[in-house]
């Protein structure tokens, strides 16, 4: 049985955040405290918001209004948060942020595997919620013009960062959010060794964080953008340090 959910942190004092861009999002659990807070949070904050309390009432919600993000409970009634996220991330690439209950990095790691983008472990504070949505949304918005925007090229691949869009020798790669600000980062920065801690900084946005998050995400990159993924080329393993991009590696 579930224990009473008891959100951690205080209300916010500070005005709402209102996006420039009312976003659509779908939150899926089956707790109602839980349903409530997090409803309550993102429409407060100025978000459209759908509510389903099990898997095929989010699957067909979300065929009818796609969701520009959907807040995904891992443990849910009959179809768990894993095949529902299976299911929309075949559909189309909409981001994912999954809540769990569970402590084990093994379910944390499988959300990922699986295309979430993003995760938060229950009890959590709204805010932290809140902030991790917005950083996740921003990141899904067209770029600014300028450099920043303009297309990106080496060894085959090709990323937009205007239209959000990825390719491999031309064909179009399925990427996450995260797969996709992960290889658009190292496009921009070729033949340079990050740490993890410093893609989180760099590309995530965060100061702190779970850093099997960044190899998770990177294990999952290279298998969509190497030739074997097994003895990568162009996303190597800098022993003590990190990664880096080297498509000099693929052209040679």
């Amino acid at each position: 049985m579930q224990q009473p959910y008891e959100p951690t942190g205080t209300a916010p004092t500070d005005p709402p955040h209102r996006p420039a861009e009312v976003a659509h999002v779908l939150v899926v659990e089956d707790d109602p405290t839980v349903a409530e807070v997090v409803c309550g949070y993102l429409g407060r904050s100025g978000y459209t918001v759908d509510r389903a309390e099990d898997g095929p009432t989010a699957l067909a919600r979300a065929a009818v209004n796609r969701p520009d993000l959907v807040v995904l409970d891992l443990m849910l009634p009959g179809m768990d948060g894993l095949e529902v996220c299976r299911r929309i991330r075949g559909r189309e690439p909409v981001p994912v942020i999954m809540l769990t209950a569970r402590g084990d990095e093994d379910d944390r790691i499988l959300g990922l595997e699986v295309g979430a983008d993003d995760y938060v472990t229950k009890p959590f504070s709204p805010r932290e919620l809140m902030l991790r949505v917005r950083s996740v949304l921003r990141r899904t918005r067209p770029s600014a013009p300028g450099t920043e925007a303009r297309p990106l090229h080496a060894a085959g691949l090709t990323v937009d960062p205007a239209a959000r869009r990825a390719a491999k020798n031309g064909v179009e790669l399925a990427l996450t959010l995260r797969e996709f600000d992960l290889l658009a980062f190292f496009l921009r920065h070729p033949g340079r060794a990050y740490s993890r801690e410093d893609l989180m900084r760099e590309v995530w946005g965060w100061d702190f964080g779970d850093l099997s998050t960044v190899t998770v995400h990177v294990r999952r990159l290279r298998g969509k953008v190497e030739d074997d993924p097994a003895r990568p080329r162009l996303i190597q393993t800098v022993w003590g340090v990190g990664y880096r991009f080297d498509p000099a590696e693929r052209e040679g």
